[in-house]
C-alpha cells in the first residue's frame, strides 16, 4: 500500500455510481432519472443568464434561493442549508453529527452511499435489517451511534415507511435523524417535513435531481433545526453552490406545477407497469418512488434478466449480494419506454 495516502482511504471501496452509457438508442432505466424535461422557466432562466456574472464568486449562503425554499416549506430561512447535490449535504451530515470512535445506522437494504461515508470519516456503520418485504423494522433501543440515515421513500426498495413509526423513533434516538427525501414528490403527500420543523434532531433532505429533472444541476438542500443547520454551514465549502446553479434552481422551484405535473404522469405510469408485471408472475414491492422493485417469475433470474435486456438495448439496475440480489430496480420512464421494457421481459 502507498505510504502517501491515508489509509482509511485505501482500504474504502469507493461508492458506484449507475451506468451513464455512451451507446445511443438505449432504453436508460437504471438511475432514476425523470424521463420528462424541467420546467420551461429553467430554459428562460438559461436563455436570459447574464453570463458576464460568471466571473463573480456566488452568494455563498445561497440566501435568495434559501427564502425561495423557507416560503415553500413554511420555516424560516435560517431553517435552511443549499448544498452541492443532496449528497453533499449528507457527507457534511457524517462530519457534523459524529464523533471519533462512534457511529452511522441506516437500513439494510439503503443507500450504498451510507456506509461508504462511514468509513471515509473512519466512523462506524450499523446495518438494521428491514422486515420481510422490506418493511419497517424497529431500530434496536440500545442503538450505539449518533446518525441514522433514513431514506424514504427507501432506495432501493421504493417502500414509504409509517410515519407514526418514525416519528416514535426520532422522539426516542439520542443522537440526529435524517430523512433522506429523494423521492418524497412521488409519495402521493407524505412526507417527513413537519417532524424535521417540530423536532430538533431531525433533517429533510430533499434533491432537485429527481422531480426537478435536474439531476445534471446537482441541487440538494436540508431543512431543520437553526443548530443543525448553522452545523452544516460551518463545515461546507466557501462557495459551494454556484451562480449558475443558484439562477437555474430558482426558476425550478418558481415553477412547482411543472414538477407536480410530471410527478403525477411518472406515478401514474408506475401503477400501470407495476400492474402489468404482477399479471406476468412478477413480485413487485409497492413503491413510492420514481422506480419499481421487481422480483422476475419462478425460475428467472435477476442476473440473467439483466444481461438479456442489455441485449435488447435496455438497462436497469441491479444489486448483486444480501436480500438484493433477486431483484431488479427499475427507473420509470416514458410510457413508451416502460412499453419496451414490458414487450423485453415479455419473451
Amino acid at each position: 500500500m502507498s505510504t502517501y495516502i491515508r489509509k482509511s482511504v485505501q482500504k474504502l471501496q469507493a461508492y458506484t455510481p449507475g451506468e451513464q452509457p455512451k451507446v445511443a438508442d438505449l432504453v436508460k432505466l437504471n438511475t432514476n432519472e425523470n424521463p420528462y424535461p424541467p420546467s420551461p422557466a429553467v430554459a428562460r432562466a438559461l436563455a436570459e443568464y447574464a453570463v458576464d456574472a460568471l466571473r463573480l464568486y456566488p452568494d455563498p449562503m445561497c440566501v435568495i434561493l434559501r427564502e425561495r425554499i423557507a416560503a415553500i416549506s413554511g420555516c424560516a430561512v435560517d431553517q435552511v442549508f443549499v448544498g452541492n447535490g443532496s449528497d453533499e449535504v449528507l457527507r457534511l451530515c457524517t462530519r457534523a453529527f459524529t464523533q471519533n470512535g462512534g457511529a452511522i445506522a441506516s437500513f439494510e437494504p439503503s443507500y450504498s452511499l451510507y456506509p461508504v461515508l462511514a468509513a471515509a470519516e473512519e466512523v462506524g456503520f450499523r446495518a438494521i435489517p428491514l422486515a420481510d418485504g422490506f418493511a419497517w423494522a424497529e431500530p434496536p433501543a440500545d442503538l450505539d451511534a449518533t446518525l441514522f440515515f433514513l431514506a424514504n421513500p427507501n432506495a432501493p426498495t421504493g417502500v414509504f415507511y409509517p410515519l407514526e413509526a418514525i416519528r416514535a423513533f426520532c422522539q426516542r434516538f439520542k443522537g440526529v435523524v435524517v430523512a433522506d427525501e429523494a423521492y418524497v414528490d412521488f409519495s402521493g403527500g407524505r412526507d417527513c417535513l413537519a417532524l424535521a420543523k417540530e423536532l430538533p434532531n431531525v433533517l429533510s433532505c430533499r434533491t432537485l435531481s429527481k422531480s426537478f429533472s435536474l439531476a445534471g444541476l446537482r441541487l440538494g438542500y436540508a431543512i431543520g433545526s437553526t443548530e443543525l443547520i448553522g452545523a452544516l454551514y460551518k463545515l461546507k465549502d466557501s462557495y459551494n453552490v454556484d451562480r449558475l446553479a443558484q439562477a437555474i434552481a430558482l426558476a425550478a422551484l418558481g415553477d412547482l406545477p411543472w414538477m407536480q405535473d410530471n410527478a403525477k404522469k411518472i406515478v401514474a405510469t408506475r401503477e400501470r407497469v407495476g400492474a402489468q408485471l404482477e399479471k406476468k408472475g412478477f413480485r413487485v414491492i409497492p413503491s413510492a418512488a420514481n422506480f419499481l422493485f421487481v422480483k422476475p417469475p419462478e425460475g428467472r433470474s435477476a442476473a440473467d434478466l439483466i444481461t438479456e435486456l442489455r441485449t435488447k438495448k435496455i438497462l436497469v439496475r441491479y444489486f448483486a449480494g444480501g436480500r438484493t440480489d433477486k431483484y431488479l430496480r427499475v427507473s420509470i420512464g416514458t410510457a413508451e419506454q416502460m412499453d419496451a421494457f414490458l414487450r423485453a421481459v415479455s419473451g
